[in-house]
């Protein structure tokens, strides 16, 4: 009797994918925990048991709709803790006649079973994992020859595309005249509205905790494993999605750059890790705020906004990550080699902006975008900490952090470690931007005006400093050119100062 192997990753949790349709009994699905993909890099204690309780959700669905499933708890005896190890013993045990899987979103995945395949005298295939709106390479065919990939234009070709915010006319527009408002976006929040109460489904998880601990897989972050409180399977996942539409989309837009001590979640939906295992299908969640708009639930710049980062920024980072890999991970435009300060594991700094984004990743595995890109990403690329070091720090400490999407937004994105590629400018600033969107800087041991001095903010001389010791590569971009102007400007004597500063900051890194 022929018998075909199907694996499982952790972040395929797509039960609406076509194999599924049908119970076949020829077919038998495999799933695993091991150590290999739980130490790669030093994982937040809530992303690893995040993925293996969603993983044990979804193999018990699978069963409770017929199909046949093999699933390796991160303690079973029988576990060689390697993928492609497991999958050669599955494979003779069960006598199958072939290997199917679904295209991996990482590149040493795809490295892995493309290898393991080759090794085997069964038939092996791989399928395509049916969640994201593009190929792997459409990205990279749309930008063919340009030097620098622009998002905003493969944004406007999704939308098209897909007919997503569009006008019904024969030439595309879209609805409101303008594709972009991200200008509208920019608020910092006052306090009200008031944060939305979370509603999440909380989880006892501490048996899972306890497989992690007793199978030796290291970890750092608060585990809270009586209380965990991401989405675990689909419907738990289209809650949290429509709650989010129904309570807190129309917020969404105005704050969604803000930060405040007051509250870590703000107006975020917190869909990030069920969207990437796949509890939920980016379209299923463009087309829900899209109707919000259509039923005049939440306003256009919100929608768009939000929109915006699904169908514009998710899908072009993923186009951007299958084109440059590998190599991707060792770029370094400026040489940065400063390791992390100790205070990264632990939010033990004086700063109080990086203090309260940390403790809040450790505390809940989660950060929103401007606090990685302008609060702790800023702070890594003025201070030239090893791109490749914050690279594994994201990857290890956000539970929705999957190298696919991690690795450009910060290698490229955050620490401009491709020269550009990606991004058209460094993203960093001063205390200034810091303290227009958020309240980071009131009662800091340092002061948010202060260049120089025993309490002048980091930031301050470490942002003006950056842009002089790279003046050779970065004068001559022209979204730069009030930079150089405001240095040029600068009295000497104020420059050299500022330069002292920033040596000494460097100096005392784990002392801030």
């Amino acid at each position: 009797m022929s018998l075909t192997l199907r694996l499982i990753l952790g972040d395929q949790l797509h039960s609406g994918h076509s194999w599924f349709e049908t119970v076949d009994p020829s077919v038998r699905y495999v799933m695993m925990e091991v150590r290999d993909e739980a130490s790669y890099v030093l994982h937040h204690a809530q992303k690893i048991i995040g993925i293996f309780a969603a993983m044990r959700h979804f193999a018990d669905s699978l069963v409770r709709r017929g199909h046949a499933v093999t699933y390796l708890k991160i303690d079973d005896p029988n576990n060689q803790h390697a993928i492609d190890n497991n999958l050669a013993l599955l494979i003779a045990k069960n006598k199958a006649t072939a290997f199917e899987y679904q295209a991996p979103d990482e590149w040493r995945l795809d490295k892995l079973l493309k290898s393991f395949c080759q090794q085997q005298s069964i038939p092996c295939q791989m399928v395509d994992s049916e969640h994201f709106y593009t190929a792997r390479d459409e990205a990279a065919v749309l930008f063919e020859g340009r030097k620098q990939w622009l998002m905003e234009t493969f944004y406007r070709q999704m939308r098209i595309k897909h007919r997503v915010l569009l006008q019904e006319e024969k030439v595309p527009k879209p609805i409101g005249g303008k594709w972009n408002y991200d200008q509208d976006n920019r608020k910092a929040w006052p306090g009200d509205p008031p944060e939305p109460a979370d509603t999440r489904t909380k989880h006892n998880h501490s048996s899972i905790w306890d497989d992690i601990q007793r199978a030796g897989v290291k970890s750092f972050g608060n585990p809270n494993a009586n209380q965990f409180a991401w989405p675990l399977d689909r419907e738990e996942a289209l809650d949290v999605l429509n709650r989010f539409i129904t309570h807190t989309l129309p917020h969404f837009g105005d704050y969604q750059d803000a930060m405040s001590t007051k509250g870590w979640r703000l107006f975020h939906s917190l869909i990030s890790f069920a969207l990437n295992v796949k509890m939920l299908h980016p379209d299923e969640v463009v087309r829900a705020a899209e109707s919000a708009y259509h039923a005049g639930a939440a306003p256009l710049s919100a929608v768009e906004g939000f929109i915006r980062q699904i169908l514009g920024w998710r899908e072009y980072i993923r186009g951007v990550y299958w084109a440059n890999m590998p190599g991707y991970d060792n770029l370094n435009a400026f040489g940065h080699q400063h390791p992390l300060p100790a205070w990264f594991w632990t939010g033990e700094t004086q700063m109080n902006c990086m203090r309260h984004a940390i403790k809040q990743s450790l505390e809940h595995a989660y950060a929103h975008h401007i606090q990685r890109l302008m609060v702790t990403g800023n702070f890594a690329l003025l201070a030239g900490l090893s791109p490749h070091a914050v690279h594994k720090w994201y990857l290890g400490i956000y539970i929705d952090a999957f190298e696919w999407v991690e690795l450009p937004n910060t290698l490229g994105m955050s620490q401009y470690a491709d020269g550009g590629r990606l991004a058209t400018k460094p993203y960093v600033s001063s205390a200034a931007y810091i303290d227009r969107m958020s309240d980071y800087c009131k009662g800091c041991r340092y002061d948010k005006k202060l260049k120089t001095g025993s309490k002048a903010c980091p930031f301050n001389a470490l942002y003006w400093d950056f842009f002089d010791r790279n003046a050779e590569q970065l004068k001559s971009n022209h979204r730069l050119g009030m930079v150089y102007r405001n240095l040029e400007k600068m009295d000497p004597e104020q420059l050299d100062a500022i330069r002292q500063q920033s040596a000494d900051t460097l100096a005392r890194l784990e002392k801030l």
